[in-house]
């Protein structure tokens, strides 16, 4: 069976987002770039909501982002490889290829891909990540902690969840950024709103 793999980026202080709902805090850096490449480059199948997707779907639609350097080319070409679920009640349509729209999460399905796949799956974007916590779907975390405070906006993990992670593996980079493998050993709703 595949995993499916929560990977974001966050503040220090666990935000994902700032209070304006910006995510752009921390210049790109060479090092955490290519070792994102490398670790995407085993999914099969990304995992969106529809803000993270419209964000990433550049990396296809944009053909001048991938011109800028050898290290944007591998990744808009690691990117396209993957197929993509985006889950939006808004969206009408999608602008990738190999995209599929989904207008809610349903975990029997997701638990159906995860068991038909043969690679991994991301999950990306809060909400959907909190729908997959909160289905006990996850299995494990990749969390790049960025050396920034921003003192408030969306969280970057489930709210009303408790769960024990076991550490996996961790690294460092040059320029601060903390690269965090877990995998959720058990966890519970402290209250039902799922």
């Amino acid at each position: 069976m595949a995993k499916l793999i929560y990977v974001t980026n966050m503040s220090l202080d666990g935000y994902i987002e700032d209070e304006r709902g910006a995510f752009d805090w921390f210049p790109p850096d060479d090092e955490v770039f290519a070792f994102t490449t490398d670790l995407l480059r085993s999914v099969g199948t990304f995992l969106y909501g529809r803000r993270l997707y419209e964000a990433m779907a550049v990396w296809e639609t944009d053909a001048a982002l991938a011109a800028q350097s050898d290290l944007m080319a591998d990744f808009a070409s690691t990117w396209q490889k993957a197929s993509k679920v985006v889950y939006s009640t808004t969206l009408t349509a999608v602008s990738t290829a190999d995209t599929r729209l989904e207008r809610r999460f349903d975990p029997a399905a997701v638990n159906e891909l995860k068991a038909t796949a043969s690679s991994d799956l991301t999950v990306g974007g809060a909400d959907l990540a909190t729908q997959a916590f909160k289905a006990g779907l996850v299995d494990e975390c990749q969390l790049f902690i960025l050396p920034i405070v921003v003192g408030g906006g969306k969280p970057g993990l489930p709210t009303g969840l408790r769960a024990n992670l076991e550490l996996l593996d961790e690294r460092r980079f040059r320029n601060g950024v903390v690269h965090l493998r877990y995998r959720p050993l058990g966890q519970r709703l402290l209250h039902s709103t799922c």
